[in-house]
């Protein structure tokens, strides 16, 4: 789950159509991004987004990609007020 405010979206729409293709690249697929999400409890961040890997491996193989840390960067200076949190699946 990665979430934050965007600051800059001019800068920000430079982001996802690079990300994707790094995400696919490693097996994962975004499963919900969403600008609208509404707060149940706590104070909601602009952007939400739920990314599924086939394993923890690969989801961390497309963070340390080389090409990615580029491409994080406009993520970085474009938004704020992040998080990035590695759940596993549940399981029944």
């Amino acid at each position: 789950m990665v979430s934050y405010d965007i600051n800059d979206m001019e800068d920000f729409q430079h982001y996802p159509t690079q990300a994707i293709p790094l995400i696919e690249k490693h097996g994962g697929q975004v499963l919900v991004a969403d600008m609208e999400g509404e707060a149940i409890e706590g104070k909601p961040k602009m952007m939400n987004v739920v990314v599924s890997f086939p394993s923890k491996e690969q989801a961390m193989a497309c963070y340390n990609d080389p090409d990615y840390q580029e491409v994080k960067k406009i993520r970085l200076r474009s938004t704020s007020n992040g998080s990035m949190v590695l759940v596993k699946e549940f399981e029944k």
